[in-house]
């Protein structure tokens, strides 16, 4: 096995957890920013009716459809004839820290400085409905040493995982091939199965977190994955492959074949931003 260019990783229950995550402390931190309320409801009222809006969307986020936090607080609060005296932008950094300020993943800290020094490059690729603003403030904040060369959020792409998009576009952004690439996260359906359906190697990653019940413990429960991809319940596991791991090394021939492949996804680039907003 060669030693990878680049490790992805996901982010809820790999690189960071959000223990004691409480919707209704949303609600509650936003209350003291509201400046119009004709219905006069509660911050309890106005969780549960935007629980109510949430569970409309969650059968398109079921099927790979993703969306956007500051587009459902717009229609969430209109709805209800909420308004604020502050942005989305800061309605929605408030009510992710009150509903869970988060924390890191045992040793995370330690398998991103491992691959700094190692010189493997590293990103993100997540399925969350926050903004990539927000989800990028809180990696920094929690893991303010990481070197991600980018930090991808489902929201602003429309899509989820397991949609090879994803992957596919982390590849672009990256300018490598997917037998350069691993990627890590906690899900078979959607990190496993998706990174496989790009051509990425998968790492099931299954680590526990301290004092948390994991509310996705049993998402791999009866899922199993016909293909070859690596199991780790630590990420010293991780190391230790990779320190096992042949030293990347890239021939002429697959030189040519990564150079052939990203002009053909340059091709296919022009091709499409050309054709937007013509008739026929």
């Amino acid at each position: 096995m060669k030693r990878p260019e680049m490790i992805l990783f996901d982010y809820g229950h790999t690189l960071l957890y959000e223990p004691g995550f409480d919707a209704l402390r949303c609600e509650e931190a936003a209350y003291p920013y509201i400046v119009e309320n004709p219905l006069r409801l509660s911050a309890k009222q106005i969780y549960v009716e935007v629980q109510k809006l949430f569970q409309r969307f969650q059968k398109e986020r079921d099927n790979g459809i993703e969306i956007h936090q500051w587009q459902f607080m717009r229609l969430a609060y209109e709805y209800l004839g909420l308004t604020f005296s502050i942005s989305n932008e800061e309605l929605e950094e408030i009510e992710w820290t009150a509903a869970s300020p988060g924390a890191v993943m045992p040793k995370a800290e330690k398998i991103l400085a491992y691959l700094e020094e190692a010189g493997i490059r590293t990103g993100v690729i997540s399925n969350i409905g926050w903004s990539g603003q927000a989800l990028a403030t809180r990696i920094n904040r929690l893991l303010p040493n990481n070197r991600f060369e980018f930090i991808m959020a489902s929201s602003e792409y429309a899509v989820r995982k397991p949609d090879r998009l994803l992957f596919e576009t982390a590849l672009r952004k990256a300018g490598l091939l997917p037998e350069q690439v691993w990627y890590c996260g906690d899900s078979i359906r959607a990190d496993v199965f998706g990174a496989q359906g790009a051509g990425i190697y998968p790492v099931l990653y299954e680590g526990s977190a301290p004092y948390d019940e994991n509310p996705f413990a049993h998402q791999n429960d009866g899922v199993a994955a016909a293909f070859d991809y690596l199991h780790i319940y630590d990420w010293d596991e991780l190391i230790g492959v990779l320190e096992a791991c042949e030293g990347f090394e890239i021939s002429v021939e697959e030189y040519e074949k990564a150079k052939r492949q990203i002009a053909e996804w340059q091709e296919e680039d022009h091709n499409l931003f050309t054709g937007i907003g013509q008739e026929g």
